[in-house]
């Protein structure tokens, strides 16, 4: 099963890090990465740039409506993931409690969901099983 940990930060979080040397942050994220892919749980992960150079694209209306950052609040800020490779919900758990996150920080663990999570009969989920087949193929062929 695959999980996705999304990391969270709010202004509390934010103040913190900023109070910690940026070279022990990265040494702290870096072993838990290496803890992760010694294990052979860690399928993806990334960090995101500052929300300032991001955007939010707003479907209430028609066009949809798209601000630039900073925007809104910054009561929990969207600042990375991971994706996990892993046998349980509990170990996920596991592995998202020992991440080296401070105050005013949360990880929100969630399945990823798998093609045998819909209708099989379904055109759409057809094309998706061809579509990785297609990727996976060309991949192994680089």
């Amino acid at each position: 099963m695959k999980y996705m940990l999304i990391m969270r930060s709010n202004d509390e979080a934010v103040e913190a890090y900023e109070e910690i040397p940026f070279e022990q942050i990265i040494e702290q994220m870096g072993r838990y990465n290496e803890s992760l892919i010694e294990a052979g749980v860690m399928a993806a992960g990334e960090g995101l740039t500052d929300a300032s150079e991001g955007v939010v694209v707003d479907f209430s209306s028609t066009p949809p409506t798209v601000t630039d950052g900073p925007y809104g609040e910054t009561k929990e800020l969207f600042n990375g993931f991971w994706i996990l490779q892993v046998s349980s919900r509990e170990e996920a758990i596991e592995w998202a409690s020992r991440c080296p996150l401070g105050p005013g920080s949360k990880l929100e663990v969630r399945r990823v969901t798998e093609l045998s999570d819909f209708p099989q009969d379904n055109e759409w989920i057809q094309k998706e099983a061809q579509w990785i087949a297609d990727a996976e193929r060309a991949k192994a062929d680089e």
